[in-house]
């Protein structure tokens, strides 16, 4: 009788890749003054992997991870996030595929000053129709060591804690990429190690794929996979 397993020689199924770049420009700028930021990135990130992304100042670190996160538009290219061509996507399917699929956690935190934690990580829970948006928020405030600051306002809060809040706000809705722009750069050295911490367990737990631009290059190498740019092209591309 036939056995139901598959054959030693029968290749695994490979899961398309969460973010897909194909010869990826992007051009910022009019006239004399454009900018060629991105000229021909060919990137391919599956889910579950965490890659730090390193580069000097203005070679186009930033732009990279705007342009995963359907923020910047390709002037040449084409890109895909989950299995969804956004290329020339419109606003408004663009930005609910955002609010699904991407987590965002900026350097800056943009936190909204008048809402307290809690509203600020119900915002974009609320926005999706979540029923229960408050207490899947609250959740991920606790799980960011944040439980007894729900009520407090950011000004209210130090610098750590908004960041913990922003990364709350973005693994809240357990996206399948999550993009961190300079997530340390603001926070001392013992508060930066916590929120990256957070941010691998965080992504680890969700079986989201992680993308990390900063200059740190140690930080960078905790990840499973180091990209360097330079000049708007990749540099690197390793494996650790």
């Amino acid at each position: 009788m036939a056995s139901s397993s598959k054959a030693a020689n029968e290749p695994a199924t490979i899961e398309p890749a969460v973010i897909d770049l194909n010869a990826a420009h992007l051009t910022l700028g009019t006239a004399v003054a454009k900018v060629k930021i991105l000229k021909g990135i060919n990137l391919q990130i599956g889910a579950g992997e965490t890659v730090g992304v390193l580069g000097p100042s203005g070679a186009g670190k930033t732009s990279l991870l705007m342009v995963m996160a359907g923020l910047e538009t390709l002037t040449k290219g084409r890109i895909s996030l989950a299995g969804n061509d956004i290329t020339n996507m419109q606003e408004d399917p663009l930005a609910a595929l955002r609010r699904d699929m991407v987590g965002i956690v900026f350097q800056a935190f943009r936190l909204i000053p008048s809402l307290t934690a809690l509203q600020n990580v119900s915002i974009p829970l609320e926005l999706a129709g979540c029923a229960d948006a408050e207490t899947s928020a609250a959740a991920a405030l606790r799980s960011v060591g944040l439980g007894h600051r729900l009520t407090h306002l950011p000004d209210q809060m130090s610098g750590g804690e908004q960041q913990r809040v922003a990364i709350a706000r973005a693994i809240a809705p357990k996206p399948r990429i999550l993009l961190a722009d300079e997530p340390t750069g603001n926070l001392d050295s013992a508060t930066g190690e916590k929120v990256v911490n957070i941010l691998f367990k965080s992504a680890q737990e969700a079986g989201a794929a992680l993308v990390l631009v900063t200059h740190d290059a140690s930080l960078a190498t905790r990840c499973s996979r180091v990209l360097e740019i330079e000049d708007g092209l990749i540099a690197g591309d390793t494996k650790q």
